[in-house]
């Protein structure tokens, strides 16, 4: 092959591949090296740190004002409650919208794609008179508390009813019917013989789920307004909101310990994510 169609054909392809990843990597260097900039300001961060230093880490666990501990269990709670919920809830409504036939399952499938088209934050006024209510009624569920801020988050519990419906019927019906002819139910056939086979699409809907909450923050600052309930998202937020310019450098280093659950996560999952979108984008 000569060079010219070698570039024509080729090499062009690894200057775009190039030029995606050098655009991708630059914020992240940057994050990183503000992140170990023992000054923590914008103006003296540099892309490649002049000085290493873990004073900006040290600083968000020895801070009474900031919390970051309690952020960050009260992050996985919410994102673990949630994520089961949702995976769950998906799961069984796709098992029914794809092996059964009723009147409204057309209907049904087209309402949650088309409640999924409007984004939460319209409901949110609705949202915050409704748990402002409830919480004199029954405290432990009203604002200012992650048990109200799971239930808001927990209405989404749909969310991916149309990617695991989608693996579900690329799966063969004769595996119900033969089940069913061996005396099987309903949930013996989901739990025992659909289940196992479901484990590539759940691994990414949860990896969808775990991600989409892990960076909810309108809502979870709306809702968790007192330190000891926030999540780390809005914790972050409330630390260079006063002074964004000298605490670069302590959002920096909360964005990296928050990015570990989910970089574990994803290695945990990766065998299955590539499988999981693949089989759940066959059918429709």
């Amino acid at each position: 092959m000569s060079r010219g169609r070698w570039w024509r054909e080729v090499g062009w392809r690894h200057v775009v591949g190039l030029a995606a990843v050098a655009f991708a990597v630059f914020p992240v260097l940057y994050i990183v090296s503000a992140a170990f900039n023992p000054l923590g300001s914008v103006v003296s961060t540099d892309l490649v740190p002049r000085q290493l230093s873990l004073v900006n880490f040290q600083a968000l666990f020895t801070d009474p004002s900031r919390p970051f501990g309690r952020w960050m269990l009260n992050t996985l709670v919410v994102c673990t409650s949630v994520t089961l919920v949702q995976v769950t809830c998906s799961a069984l409504a796709a098992y029914a919208f794809s092996r059964f036939r009723f009147r409204g399952r057309r209907g049904g499938l087209l309402a949650l794609l088309l409640i999924q088209m409007f984004p939460q934050i319209l409901a949110t006024i609705a949202l915050f008179l409704l748990f402002t209510d409830l919480g004199e009624v029954i405290p432990a569920i009203g604002l200012n508390t992650l048990a109200g801020y799971v239930l808001v988050m927990c209405g989404n519990a749909f969310a991916q009813v149309w990617l695991i419906k989608g693996f579900f019927d690329s799966i063969p019906a004769s595996l119900d019917e033969a089940a069913t002819v061996d005396g099987a139910g309903h949930a013996t056939i989901f739990f025992r013989i659909l289940l196992p086979l479901l484990v590539p699409i759940l691994a990414v809907t949860s990896l969808l789920a775990f991600v989409g909450v892990i960076s909810e923050f309108l809502i979870a600052s709306i809702f968790l307004r007192e330190a000891g309930v926030r999540t780390v998202a809005v914790g972050l937020w409330s630390v260079i909101e006063n002074d964004r310019s000298n605490n670069l450098g302590l959002f920096a280093a909360g964005a990296l310990l928050t990015a570990i659950p989910v970089v574990l996560l994803f290695q945990y999952l990766q065998r299955f994510i590539v499988g999981g979108i693949t089989a759940g984008g066959v059918k429709g």
